[in-house]
């Protein structure tokens, strides 16, 4: 350990990163009833702390060392730390990477100054790959996480967070991938304050360091998920595992919803788009707190990076408000005839519907495809089945199923042979409480529901696109309900994408530009 504190005050990383701030996060500590504070590595120059171990180790190398140029092997964060600390040292950075590598973190490392060797489909292979160049151009190798130096400067982070706050802390969050931050931190932190728990967090579906511990031996994992990258390991590092399984109180592990909940709270507070990985230490202490273990003193999560790939997004928002337990979503079984909706819609009462899905079929029963806004979390769910079973409403949660979150949701529908007079029309709601309700009393029970797709995408109008049963003769009457419904919508009856793929009543489509060309 002594040999690790003097590495750690002795660590050069401020010639290229910064002290970056401890922040206080208001939303979540009244949520949460806690006081948490954020420190941010996500304003490092290149996003990301990894920079603090990477400059670390390569300005301590030998000159002849880095005269003959360094190189790694990422798909990411160490990638682009190393770039710019070559950058900074004047030498040459040999990058490889795997092919699938986003083209965001490639411009990166380029932009860097890095020479970028793209090799394999997965980060095993680039590492074998760049292990190769190693022996054969004789270049030094600088390790993401697995050596001391590394280890030291991402120790930094902990020295910092004990000198920004000197009041009690009572844990420290740490996301784990390798482990080289969690080692470092935990290491100075359990020498200044032994009473301070350190707590690392890493995603249930990457759990190497957790495995390792139970083990007490280092495993190496079948697969890992990817959904939060930058902590995607198959084994942890051998140094940091005897590091870890010494001073780390205890590993928590936590789920894609939980993960992407965390990316919001961290938005909600500072306005910043964490990384998943960056975001896993907020998702651990959230668990921690929801397990009572919460004392009286200061809770700290490292936001580990920023680096995020843009389409991400689309993810993170669709899970966020369920990891957070703020949506429920139900399969829901409701007699096949016309005036159900209403009846259902009624007995939920004032919650707002988050997403409503249905398509017609033969026969007595309809099953719906609901999501439901809560403000009460787990408790309120429950109670809502309960209300729900009891009116008479056959009900299958669906919250946690991942194949339904997935894949379900977006396949409620198809064809049904033999439907007549369907029309179909896409509405824009406000979007508001009652809006669905005021929708369904302007039909009535003179016409009936055979199509129906909400979701609720955070704009102030909802999209929905519905199939309504209008026999010809009905039409005009049809049309002034409409009109005094006063909801902006457009008759999509003709719209190829419907006639191939909803349309009960086969009709030829000459051809896909003909079909979508505008009227003249």
């Amino acid at each position: 350990m002594h040999d690790y504190i003097k590495k750690i005050l002795g660590a050069r990383v401020y010639d290229v990163a910064i002290e970056s701030p401890l922040d206080p996060m208001p939303r979540l500590s009244q949520r949460l009833g806690a006081k948490v504070l954020l420190k941010r590595e996500d304003l490092q120059p290149v996003f990301s702390f990894k920079i603090r171990g990477a400059y670390n180790k390569m300005a301590g190398l030998p000159a002849a060392a880095l005269a003959r140029g360094v190189i790694c092997a990422s798909a990411g964060n160490h990638a682009q730390g190393v770039a710019l600390a070559a950058k900074k040292l004047g030498v040459t950075a040999v990058i490889v990477m795997p092919r699938t590598t986003p083209a965001i973190k490639v411009e990166g490392v380029k932009s860097r100054g890095g020479q970028v060797v793209l090799h394999g489909d997965a980060f095993d292979e680039a590492y074998a790959h760049a292990k190769t160049l190693e022996a054969e151009q004789g270049l030094t190798f600088i390790h993401p996480y697995d050596d001391p130096d590394v280890i030291a400067g991402q120790g930094t982070i902990g020295l910092e967070i004990l000198r920004q706050h000197g009041d009690p802390i009572e844990a420290v969050f740490v996301p784990v991938g390798g482990g080289g931050l969690a080692a470092g931190v935990a290491t100075f932190i359990k020498f200044m304050r032994p009473e301070t728990k350190v707590i690392g967090v890493e995603p249930a579906d990457a759990a190497s360091m957790k495995a390792a511990i139970e083990a007490d031996d280092r495993v190496v994992l079948d697969t890992v998920g990817l959904f939060a990258d930058g902590v995607a390991v198959r084994q942890a590092g051998a140094e940091t595992f005897r590091l870890c399984r010494e001073y780390i109180d205890e590993v928590i592990t936590v789920d894609t919803d939980a993960i992407c909940a965390a990316v919001k709270d961290v938005f909600d507070d500072t306005r910043v788009m964490s990384e998943p990985s960056g975001a896993l230490a907020v998702a651990g202490l959230k668990e921690y707190v929801a397990r009572g273990q919460a004392g009286s003193g200061a809770l700290v999560a490292i936001n580990s990076g920023a680096n995020l790939n843009f389409d991400r997004l689309r993810h993170i928002a669709e899970r966020a408000e369920i990891g957070e337990r703020r949506e429920a979503l139900f399969a829901v079984t409701i007699p096949e005839r016309a005036g159900s909706y209403r009846a259902f819609i009624r007995a939920l009462g004032r919650r707002a519907i988050t997403e409503f899905n249905y398509r017609y079929a033969p026969g007595a029963e309809a099953h719906i495809f609901v999501g439901v806004q809560l403000a009460g979390g787990r408790p309120e769910k429950e109670a809502l089945i309960a209300e729900l079973r009891s009116l008479g409403y056959p009900l299958v949660d669906l919250t946690d199923n991942e194949v339904a979150k997935l894949h379900v949701r977006y396949m409620v529908g198809g064809r049904v042979p033999g439907l007549a007079d369907e029309r179909l029309l896409r509405f824009e709601f406000p979007e508001r409480p009652g809006a669905l309700l005021k929708f369904l009393d302007s039909l009535g029970v003179t016409w009936n529901i055979s199509l129906f797709h909400y979701r609720n995408h955070g704009a102030d109008y909802g999209r929905v696109l519905a199939g309504i049963q209008v026999p010809e003769v009905e039409r005009g009457q049809f049309a002034a309900a409409l009109a005094d419904l006063g909801y902006e919508h457009v008759d999509e009856t003709d719209n190829a994408a419907y006639r191939l793929f909803l349309d009960g009543q086969p009709r030829e489509v000459a051809s896909h530009a003909a079909a979508v060309a505008p009227a003249a």
